[in-house]
């Protein structure tokens, strides 16, 4: 009867969530919206949308962040660039930081709630036994090289994290970790976009000496995990 019940409760919200997306025509028009607007690759023009909404701007980008996190195709990193440019880089930085642990911790309830077979259809199972492959891999320390690692997704991550049995803080706190230099970096990269030469060359070296660092990382890691590197 319990399961039953809980199935029940599952599928409705699941049901629910979909009718809105489906049906409801200001939810329609603002996801189009989104996704034009980021498809123009145009920095000037997302900062313009997300101003478009006055004193809700700052609103708008935590609810940009969270349902990039959840599936919505958008790049983390322009919404990071974005509110670096609106709100100045360290408050643009705890935006950005802030939004993304929160869509994180809603996929890793998602998944632990929904179980595999939903996450599989949210980003793909491919990507999802890539990330598994890492889990097996890294161990206990997968979320963080995860984080570190610019080119393992976000989101497929979060939600491969809810169906292990690690408990929530830990990812959490791997994840706020691991997250943050990406986040400082962009921010800052963001802020000066529009600045001089000078900075914003600057800049791209930072995120490139980052980027060398998560490399290293990377193969710190794996080598420790063999027995190459002593503890």
């Amino acid at each position: 009867m319990k399961k039953t019940v809980e199935w029940t409760i599952k599928i409705g919200l699941l049901a629910a969530a979909i009718a809105i997306v489906a049906f409801v025509a200001p939810v329609r028009i603002f996801l189009k919206q989104i996704i034009m607007v980021f498809a123009m690759m145009d920095i000037g023009a997302i900062k313009g949308y997300i101003l478009s909404y006055g004193l809700w701007a700052p609103a708008i980008s935590f609810m940009l962040m969270v349902l990039k996190a959840l599936a919505l195709p958008i790049p983390s990193f322009m919404i990071t660039f974005a509110n670096a440019g609106l709100f100045g880089w360290w408050k643009g930085a705890l935006l950005s930081w802030t939004s993304s642990m929160a869509g994180a911790a809603l996929c890793f309830y998602l998944a632990r709630f929904y179980g595999r077979e939903l996450v599989e259809k949210l980003v793909s199972k491919l990507l999802l036994e890539s990330v598994d492959e890492f889990f097996k891999r890294y161990g206990r320390y997968a979320v963080l090289v995860c984080r570190l690692l610019p080119f393992v997704s976000f989101t497929a991550v979060s939600y491969a994290s809810g169906l292990t049995s690690m408990g929530f803080w830990s990812f959490f706190l791997a994840t706020g970790i691991g997250q943050l230099p990406a986040t400082l970096v962009y921010s800052y990269v963001g802020d000066m976009l529009f600045g001089t030469v000078k900075t914003f060359v600057s800049a791209i070296l930072i995120l490139m000496a980052l980027f060398v660092l998560f490399l290293w990382l990377k193969r710190y890691f794996r080598e420790k995990k063999t027995g190459g590197v002593q503890g």
